[in-house]
């Protein structure tokens, strides 16, 4: 593409200064810049992407666009006011705004926002539509799974347009994006012109980041005000906000002006409701009425909040899309366990083991709440807190497990350039004020195998132990080092051993040897 043609479709001033050239791609990432890419310079928290504009040219970038002045070079120079939100539209350009030729539903929220999004995505795919899915595990459509990376909310900007072209050049209609806080302030889905947005909850994370709640509440809300400037397509424009009248933030959220809004949870003012609620260890059933219409809902996830996930999911489909609701019922009783979220790991003991992401308060109480009734004999909670990120959640975390678990155990959970000592003593010191007593109630153990090793050494029949916080991640940060971790490998290493029977090795990290506290 001829660089003044991509700078024509995008809606932003700029100043050019040098002549014309083609564009091979565009990439925000200097250690990924190919011969003829059009490099944009980021400024972020902790570097300044003006700085690797030497790094690009030596890697043979067409053009370069930054913040700053002129920097004199033998390329093109484009300057902008803001060139993270300038980004977007300039891959979306270079791939031809495919987000403009699909219908467009974006997820949000702070928990429940992955699994909703598979939701959404079964029921799509029982529904004879093509569809196509982006979450922060992995990209799936057209019968391929592409991981997306560790550690990943929602890619970059050129990543999400990227994976977009891909999925309309086979022939994909729909598509249907796990969009974070995160995404949505630094404009990583700017120009996926959405044609649904959702919302699962709005509670406390990420304040590190965003600097206060109301911060983290307005980017998740920048969803739904995107949903007017979507542009008109082809296929139509629904522009349907699906709102939690459960939660919180509904008030908020239901005051942003949208062509059409639907509402879903158990609130009697609720438009989609379910009634009707039973759960066990196989799952749950339960029966969605509102709107004139009335069907059962049988989905094999555990946990009564999935309830919600599972409405979210139908008010998107069923009643902001059209969708038969025989497709929900199909897509949603053929929905897999999602890694990581409530996945049972069973090697014949006789008690029941899990994996879940759970990572902040509010999702560490539902699955809590949510675990109780399936336990008939004591709850045994494993997990940490993150280094460098919101600090006020770790003593939530520690509080709210001391209250609804029966023992609990604090860990390790990817302490990066914090020390873990100080993370578990805050968090101690929270359960303790709790009423928690350490060495009867809870405990401290460094080594996130160790704990685990211990959680499931003190498991009895019918108990239930569950380690939440890392769910289907691939790795945990010590230092700036990102050590292999799976959490569902470790509980299946405690296990084996525990039973005498083969399985995988406890992976490794540098707390190996630390000892217990």
């Amino acid at each position: 593409m001829r660089l003044a043609e991509l700078l024509r479709e995008v809606p932003f001033q700029y100043h050019l200064t040098g002549g014309e050239t083609d564009v091979s791609g565009v990439v925000s990432d200097s250690r990924l810049v190919q011969p003829g890419n059009l490099f944009v310079a980021l400024v972020g928290e902790n570097t300044d992407g003006h700085r690797f504009i030497p790094a690009s040219l030596e890697r043979g970038a067409a053009a370069v666009l930054g913040m700053h002045s002129s920097p004199c070079l033998q390329i093109p120079y484009i300057q902008v006011q803001d060139s993270r939100a300038a980004l977007p539209h300039l891959a979306a350009a270079f791939y031809g705004f495919p987000a403009r030729k699909m219908t467009m539903i974006g997820v949000t929220g702070t928990d429940g926002k992955t699994t909703t999004t598979s939701l959404v995505f079964s029921i799509l795919q029982a529904a004879g539509i093509r569809a196509g899915m982006l979450s922060t595990i992995n990209a799936v459509f057209a019968g391929q799974v592409l991981d997306t990376g560790f550690h990943v909310t929602t890619p970059d900007a050129p990543e999400v347009q990227g994976y977009l072209s891909a999925m309309l050049a086979q022939h994909i209609t729909h598509a249907v994006l796990e969009v974070t806080s995160h995404g949505l302030a630094q404009h990583r889905v700017d120009a996926c012109e959405f044609d649904v947005g959702v919302v699962t909850n709005i509670t406390h994370e990420h304040l590190d980041y965003h600097g206060s709640f109301e911060a983290y509440r307005a980017a998740k809300a920048s969803l739904f005000r995107s949903l007017a400037a979507t542009v008109e397509k082809a296929r139509g424009n629904p522009r349907t906000a699906v709102l939690n009248r459960d939660d919180a933030s509904y008030e908020y959220l239901s005051q942003i002006p949208a062509q059409s809004m639907l509402s879903y949870g158990f609130h009697p003012e609720a438009h989609i409701r379910a009634v009707s609620v039973e759960s066990g260890h196989q799952g749950m059933n339960f029966v969605v009425e509102g709107l004139g219409q009335r069907f059962p809902i049988g989905c094999p996830l555990m946990g009564d909040f999935n309830v919600s996930n599972c409405l979210a999911a139908i008010s998107a489909t069923v009643y902001g899309l059209g969708v038969p609701h025989e497709a929900a019922q199909a897509g949603i009783s053929r929905v897999q366990a999602v890694p990581g979220r409530m996945e049972r790991i069973d090697l014949g003991q006789d008690f029941i083991a899990l994996v879940d992401f759970a990572h902040t308060p509010n999702a560490l109480e539902k699955a809590l709440q949510a675990l109780r009734p399936l336990t008939h004999g004591k709850l045994i909670a494993v997990f940490g807190s993150a280094g460098l990120r919101d600090r006020e959640k770790r003593r939530m975390m520690a509080e709210v497990s001391v209250q609804l678990a029966d023992l609990t155990v604090l860990t390790a959970e990817d302490p990066r350039t914090e020390l873990l000592d100080d993370i578990l003593a805050g968090m101690a010191a929270a359960a303790a004020t709790m009423g928690g007593v350490e060495g009867k109630t809870f405990w401290r153990i460094p080594d996130r195998g160790e704990a685990i090793r211990f959680a499931v050494s003190m498991a009895q029949p019918d108990d239930v132990v569950v380690a939440c916080g890392k769910g289907h991640e691939q790795s945990m940060c010590f230092g700036q080092v990102e050590y292999p971790w799976d959490d569902r490998t470790a509980l299946r290493a405690a296990l084996a051993e525990r039973l005498g029977l083969p399985g995988p090795e406890m992976p490794y990290l540098p707390t190996r040897n630390l000892g217990n506290q």
